[in-house]
């Protein structure tokens, strides 16, 4: 009878655990360290895909914390309490709720990497400006209609990702991004591209299809390092002439990771339409006779 009853609740115990919620089944606080690695010489915490509403409260206290993944969980927000974290390097946030990120995210001083993509960002915090360390940002997919001008700080910005938001002309704090060689605006609302772009000249790869952008500006065309240019989907009818200027686009693209121009998803007129049957280069010809 005994050896039955404790086989009851041996079962009752295993039946338990497996009811427990992907939260319950986190690190408590006292073990949460243990979780921590090294990986090439920085300290990481992946708390990725635990399915967490609220970051536990000791996590705060890992002040020699590097890198930190919190991705792809169900957090609706981010306590004060990450401004802590005064050594994070990276920071991985992509893929949850949030709604807003605290100002306290600008003491993050050594922050080089942030991925904030697939919230509900509906705009970014100024104090993001003095993470003048911060190389790669990514907030794509999010409800962005701009960015504070305190952003503008961020000179030593490399890669910006903007892509799938609800932006009708490029942040003015963006042309202040001088070290930026990866810009991404797909699909958002932009119209035109400014004069200003021509500040960005060490810009590799541009991306802005899917907008509703009618013509492309001159100042452009002194974009001379670009290597991709994707102006497809959008309503481009001409061509300024200054365009062979851009000789490192190779060929016309046509898969979304292949280099060179992407253009001819658009209303284009003749004769540029038809001078592009002949590849890039009968373009280019053509632009330089006109």
């Amino acid at each position: 009878m005994g050896g039955k009853k404790s086989k009851i609740s041996a079962d009752d115990d295993t039946a338990h655990s497996a009811r427990k919620t992907p939260e319950e089944n986190l690190p408590s606080a006292e073990r949460i360290r243990k979780h921590m690695t090294t990986h090439f010489g920085y300290s990481v915490l992946s708390l990725a895909r635990r399915g967490i509403r609220d970051p536990p409260e000791d996590l705060w206290a890992l002040t020699d914390l590097q890198k930190l993944n919190l991705s792809l969980n169900s957090l609706q927000s981010i306590p004060s309490s990450l401004g802590s974290l005064e050594n994070l390097v990276v920071l991985n946030l992509w893929g949850n709720q949030l709604t807003s990120l605290p100002p306290e995210i600008g003491r993050l001083r050594n922050l080089k990497v942030l991925f904030a993509y697939r919230n509900r960002l509906s705009d970014v915090p100024e104090e993001l400006g003095c993470c003048t360390k911060l190389e790669v940002l990514s907030l794509a997919n999010n409800l962005l209609t701009g960015l504070p001008s305190t952003l503008s700080s961020l000179d030593g910005l490399k890669k910006l990702n903007l892509s799938h938001n609800h932006i009708n002309h490029i942040p003015g704090c963006v042309y202040s991004m001088k070290s930026l060689v990866f810009l991404q605006l797909a699909c958002n609302r932009l119209e035109n591209i400014a004069d200003q772009i021509q500040a960005l000249a060490d810009l590799k790869i541009l991306i802005v299809e899917g907008n509703c952008i009618h013509s492309l500006p001159k100042m452009l065309c002194r974009l001379t390092k670009l290597e991709l240019l994707n102006v497809d989907f959008n309503d481009i009818q001409s061509v300024p002439a200054e365009m062979h200027r851009l000789r490192r686009l190779e060929k016309l693209a046509c898969h979304p990771l292949d280099k060179g121009l992407h253009i001819v998803h658009n209303p284009l007129l003749k004769p540029i339409k038809e001078v592009l049957d002949g590849g890039l280069q009968a373009l280019y010809s053509y632009l330089r006779n006109t």
